[in-house]
């Protein structure tokens, strides 16, 4: 059996940090790869030809030579999997959804694939490999038992185009004992973590080793959920960076309370772990509360941070916007919170309730959903909760001006101050070598302080820890967070008001101008189609033919679209000329900084002439 596995693309995010990955990082692609799909791949019989596309980093196959396509998806890729299901099983092949979406809410699949893969796949999955070449694969797998970790195996690391991400991904536990009213994690695992045995994550770490990473991050949605075990995993995990000396860099996810425990946070960095993530939500207690995140409530939550940061840690955190407790006050004491804090990677959500969670449930009866509102994406402008201390409007006009204050130059300069004021250096030799750090230097300099001028290159120097050489690197590094933060709200947290709708139809009007002579020959057709509550999306059809000069007009004119304004375009290309093949390629690269806002459609006659990558544009497969 030949198996194609997909991983639809993401839509970009805080999560994404593309301008570092496209101008700092260099030959990175995206941060992690799909852990899930490897391990998949681990439990399909020895006999299958298992392939991994991830269209986060590479384009699809549009004709690809298998047997099943299985393709993935959270809920923020619900939209792009339904689009691929459609269109492999439209081909002709048989087609499997499954992902953490389809755990969830099984029943939106029913007619999208030929079989739904429901829940952890340990054992359904081996049940539809046995199924399906007898004949016999059902319409749905569903697993209702408990999933043991030991029957979990070594995922196919080597399946996966490792180089072309930040870090990559491993697993030691799953579920969480805590009861977050906004979280579907316990839906999904349940409250009692499980474990994989310490040794069987050694077996991972070392094929790791043999395919020359050094970066891992531990998905874990709460790595101390069960603490004992934690301890088991992270002495152990010392012994086996002390014999590979520290081949390895760690990160993972974990709770507050990790701050609580001091033999705990001892061991995250003899074990290797550098940073971790934190669901910190709100410096307000009685939102807190109304959430349900209780084990934030312990201990003042300025001193557990600064806590972690004394054990040489540095933290991630997330903070949502939007609860019932919250008020047009909160984005002030947000604010405040958060430059005291100096956490920089600061990423911060609208509320969003999402199916089957018990804050969904809450609000259905309450009236309080927006229909076909996003309820998967919370760093959007927009979510499908009517929020009860303010208008929905304000809600979204504060949330886009908090994000403006933090991620100004001083906000970002402040930040750094007041985080390297507590974080301890790591013991020993820096894990940078001074050619490593040079260079990051130059080109943290060259493409992100320069192009800011003066004043934040001097925000720059102020916040730089001379005293302290061995922080310097993480200074520098928090700048890139910053400045990738920074770059993907200045794209899609615009104001989106009739003044942002009426600027959107002079770029129209002025696009339509400047290729007046195309459409009125009929090679073009030029349309803008206004969403309510969205950006509006701007039309352009390629229809017959066109010349060199079109296409550096129609550049300059989407982008200039694309750079002061949140809209979309779309760019349906049913007629290319061979000689033009090249044209449309420099047109495109030129638009690449903005593909996840242009959708391409290729009719099918001139498929063969056009070359789009699914990673950086949207592919739609329209007729």
């Amino acid at each position: 059996m030949r198996l194609l596995l997909i991983n639809p693309r993401f839509p970009e995010s805080f999560w994404s940090f593309k301008w570092a990955m496209d101008t700092v990082v260099g030959g990175r692609k995206t941060i992690n790869p799909p852990l899930g799909l490897a391990t998949l791949a681990a439990l399909c019989p020895p006999d299958w030809e298992v392939t991994i596309c991830d269209e986060n980093i590479e384009t699809l196959p549009l004709e690809p030579q298998a047997d099943i396509v299985g393709v993935c998806g959270m809920g923020v890729q619900f939209s792009r999997q339904r689009e691929l299901l459609a269109y492999y099983r439209n081909r002709g092949y048989y087609v499997v959804a499954g992902g953490s979406y389809a755990s969830l809410c099984p029943e939106e699949y029913a007619d999208l694939a030929d079989t739904v893969v429901a829940g952890e796949a340990e054992y359904i999955w081996k049940e539809f490999c046995r199924d399906y070449p007898e004949g016999k694969h059902r319409a749905l797998y569903q697993e209702t038992g408990s999933v043991s970790l030991v029957d979990s195996p070594v995922p196919r690391f080597d399946l996966l185009k490792l180089d072309r991400y930040q870090a990559v991904s491993l697993q030691f536990s799953r579920g969480c004992p805590f009861r977050c009213e906004f979280c579907d994690i316990i839906v999904m695992f349940g409250r009692v973590p499980r474990t994989k045995p310490v040794e069987q994550v050694g077996r991972e770490l070392d094929e790791l080793r043999k395919l020359g990473v050094h970066n891992a991050f531990f998905v874990d949605d709460n790595l101390i959920g069960n603490k004992r075990t934690a301890k088991d995993l992270l002495r152990y995990l010392r012994e086996y960076q002390e014999e590979k000396g520290y081949h390895f860099r760690f990160g993972t996810e974990a709770s507050l309370n990790l701050a609580q425990d001091k033999e705990l946070l001892d061991l995250f960095p003899l074990a290797g772990m550098e940073w971790v993530f934190i669901g910190i939500e709100s410096p307000d207690e009685a939102s807190l509360v109304e959430a349900q995140k209780l084990q934030n409530t312990r201990q003042d939550i300025i001193t557990s941070i600064r806590t972690v940061y004394a054990a040489g840690l540095d933290i991630f955190a997330g903070f949502i916007i939007g609860f019932d407790n919250d008020t047009i006050e909160t984005f002030e004491r947000q604010f405040q919170f958060i430059t005291k804090s100096g956490i920089q990677a600061a990423m911060i959500g609208l509320l969003t309730a999402t199916p089957k969670t018990p804050l969904h449930e809450r609000l259905a009866k309450a009236g309080r959903l927006i229909a076909g509102a996003n309820q998967a994406d919370n760093t959007k402008l927009g979510t499908n909760v009517m929020p009860k201390g303010m208008s929905y409007d304000e809600m979204l006009t504060g949330y886009r001006l908090l994000h403006q204050r933090l991620f100004s130059d001083s906000g970002i300069a402040t930040r750094v101050r007041n985080k390297l004021k507590y974080l301890v250096p790591p013991a020993g030799a820096s894990r940078y070598s001074p050619a490593e750090t040079v260079g990051l230097l130059w080109r943290i300099l060259v493409r992100g302080l320069l192009p800011g001028g003066p004043r934040r290159v001097a925000h720059f120097i102020r916040s730089l820890p001379l005293t302290r050489p061995k922080l310097i690197h993480q200074a520098v590094e928090d700048w890139v967070v910053g400045l990738a933060m920074r770059d993907y709200i200045e794209r899609h947290l615009r104001e989106s008001g009739e003044h942002s709708r009426e600027k959107v139809r002079g770029y129209a009007r002025a696009l339509e101008q400047a290729l007046r002579r195309y459409r009125e020959n009929g090679a073009i057709e030029v349309s803008l189609n206004e969403l309510r509550n969205r950006a509006a999306d701007l039309s352009l059809r390629l229809r017959g033919a066109l010349d060199r000069g079109f296409y550096t007009r129609a550049a300059r004119q989407l982008e200039r679209v694309l750079r002061q304004s949140t809209s979309s375009v779309s760019l349906h290309i049913d007629y290319l000329q061979e000689k033009h093949q090249r044209h449309l390629q420099q047109l495109l690269r030129r638009l690449s900084r903005y593909g996840d806002r242009i959708r391409i459609t290729v009719n099918e006659r001139v498929r063969h002439l056009v070359e789009v990558d699914s990673s950086v544009f949207v592919l739609s497969f329209e007729s």
